[in-house]
C-alpha cells in the first residue's frame, strides 16, 4: 500500500471511530471457539475494538495496522481499559505479515487475497482464524465497500483450504451488510 493509502487512513482515523467502538457481534458469536490463552494478532484492526475483545478473552494481543494514528489511539484506549496490547505498524500488502505462530488470528473487514498464504502459515498448531467480509451482494443494498473489497458467494472457504472449517455462514447480517464469516483451524501438528 502507497504512502498515500497511509495517509488516507491516517485522515479517516484522525477524526472519528471508524468501525464502531464495540466489536462485531458476529464475530462475538464465535468466543467459545477461542482458546483460553495464547498469543492473538487482529489484523488490519484499526482502532482496536477486536483486539479488546481479544485481549478480554485471555489472549496476548497484538494489533497490526497501516494507520499510526489509529495505533496510536488504540494504545491509549488499552491503557484505559488496562489492556495489555502491543501494536504493529505495517503495510499488509507490501511487508511481511508480523512473525507468529499465533494461535489466533482475526481478520474483519479486511481483504488482500494473497494475505490468506500468509495467515495460514502463520497459525500455530492447532490454531484459529476467524476472518468476516462483505460479498458481492452486498452492492445490492450498498454502494461500499466497492467491489474490488468484497467476496464472491462462497469464496471464502476456497480461502482458508488447508483448514479445517469449524463454522461457516454467508448471509445478510444483523449490521445490515451481507456477509462471510468463517472460523477455521490449522491441524493439530501440522507444521508452521
Amino acid at each position: 500500500m502507497p504512502q498515500t493509502d497511509r495517509d488516507k487512513w491516517n485522515r479517516k482515523y484522525q477524526d472519528s471511530q471508524v468501525y464502531g467502538s464495540e466489536p462485531s457481534p458476529l464475530i462475538v458469536a464465535q468466543k467459545n471457539y477461542l482458546p483460553s490463552c495464547g498469543k492473538a494478532i487482529d489484523v488490519a484492526g484499526g482502532q482496536g475494538s477486536h483486539a479488546f475483545w481479544l485481549a478480554q478473552q485471555g489472549l496476548t494481543v497484538t494489533l497490526a495496522d497501516i494507520s499510526d494514528v489509529a495505533l496510536r489511539q488504540a494504545e491509549q484506549q488499552a491503557r484505559q481499559l488496562k489492556l495489555d496490547l502491543t501494536t504493529c505498524l505495517v503495510d499488509l500488502e507490501e511487508e511481511p505479515f508480523p512473525t507468529g505462530p499465533w494461535d489466533v488470528i482475526l481478520t474483519h473487514l479486511y481483504l488482500h487475497r494473497p494475505l490468506f498464504a500468509a495467515l495460514k502459515k502463520s497459525l500455530a498448531s492447532g490454531g484459529i482464524l476467524i476472518a468476516l467480509q462483505p460479498t458481492k451482494n452486498n452492492l445490492l443494498r450498498h454502494q461500499r465497500p466497492p467491489e474490488q473489497y468484497l467476496l464472491d458467494e462462497d469464496e471464502l472457504p476456497g480461502l482458508v483450504s488447508d483448514l479445517e472449517i469449524l463454522h461457516y455462514q454467508q448471509g445478510w447480517s444483523t449490521t445490515g451488510r451481507h456477509d462471510a464469516l468463517v472460523v477455521a483451524q490449522k491441524p493439530v501438528n501440522s507444521p508452521n
